[in-house]
């Protein structure tokens, strides 16, 4: 029977990261640390599992092993979800990402790219990037592409700890300076990379971009701003409920208890506090994910997490 699954972070040391993961109590192998992979079955960047029977095995050999245990109805073909942390020290590049046609069809039969972050800590007055100022059609930004004018397009917002932002595939977008975010995204690393501040990559050239595929994907109908906007479906309040995830945000005072009732994993990471669930400690900064197998858990401790999980579809009713 599975159990609960730690596994090793997985870091990146990007040229926009920094040092802020220590505040999570990470052990970091890079001066610079960009990201860490908490739960990831992608192999730009595959997870391993740290504790129990099953220690040193892929999430990819898990998911192949026992799918349905593992992910119960929302078993597919691949482990469907990544989740990291996210230290921008300095700007990200301008992206976009594409839907699942377009990639399936584009890039050798990925996943497109829907995510969503929730902002952990962000300095006074810090922004990101959230989409396309109202107006700006194709032909505006492809000429604003062509005469290097880019960022008079974006629609830039401020952020505060705490806000949360939903990303759908063809929405540009990019994380400003001094934010830490929890990304919850479909298991793809699908990016097409529109902008990057004419900034120098560690071989002394200016970073690749990928203005054509973007072009292709981009929504330029002005796509509703999801931003701090929960949904609610069966008394429950998240933050996003779509067809690839579903996102809660738990805070616990002593115990937290959930069924997975063999639809889906769950899994959390934690931002605050700590708990321990069936013997498993899981403290600040690391990641939990629950089978669906296990069904009935809980959660036993003082702690802030975030929860996510892919919604049964066939009973979905929010979209």
């Amino acid at each position: 029977m599975l159990y609960p699954l730690k596994f090793k972070p997985v870091y990146k040391d990007y040229i926009w990261g920094g040092n802020n993961f220590l505040k999570l109590n990470k052990k970091l192998e890079y001066p610079i640390t960009a990201e860490s992979w908490e739960i990831s079955a992608n192999k730009d960047g595959m997870g391993i599992v740290s504790n129990g029977d099953l220690k040193d095995a892929t999430l990819e050999n898990v998911f192949r092993w026992y799918p349905k245990d593992l992910c119960g109805t929302a078993s597919q073909e691949q482990f469907p979800l990544l989740i990291k942390f996210i230290d921008a020290c300095s700007l990200l590049s301008v992206q976009v990402h594409p839907d699942d046609l377009y990639a399936y069809e584009n890039e050798n039969g990925a996943l497109g790219k829907n995510e969503m972050w929730y902002i952990v800590d962000a300095k006074p007055d810090a922004k990101l990037v959230y989409g396309l100022k109202k107006g700006v059609t194709k032909e505006i930004f492809a000429d604003a592409v062509q005469n290097n004018r880019i960022e008079e397009t974006l629609n830039f917002v401020n952020v505060k700890k705490g806000d949360w932002l939903n990303i759908p595939s063809g929405l540009v977008h990019a994380i400003g300076e001094g934010i830490i975010i929890i990304e919850v995204q479909q298991n793809s690393n699908t990016t097409y990379r529109v902008y990057d501040y004419d900034r120098i990559g560690p071989d002394g050239k200016k970073r690749p971009l990928h203005i054509e595929k973007a072009m292709d994907v981009i929504n330029f109908n002005n796509p509703e701003i999801q931003i701090n906007k929960t949904v609610q479906f069966k008394g429950v309040d998240y933050l996003v409920y779509n067809k690839y995830f579903a996102v809660e945000k738990i805070v616990s005072n002593l115990q937290y208890s959930s069924d997975t009732q063999y639809s889906s994993f769950h899994t959390y990471t934690v931002i605050e506090g700590e708990f321990e669930v069936d013997g498993v400690r899981v403290g600040l900064g690391e990641s939990v994910l629950i089978p669906a197998s296990m069904e009935k858990y809980t959660l036993k401790g003082g702690f802030t997490a975030i929860k996510s999980f892919v919604p049964d579809i066939s009973r979905r009713a929010v979209c």
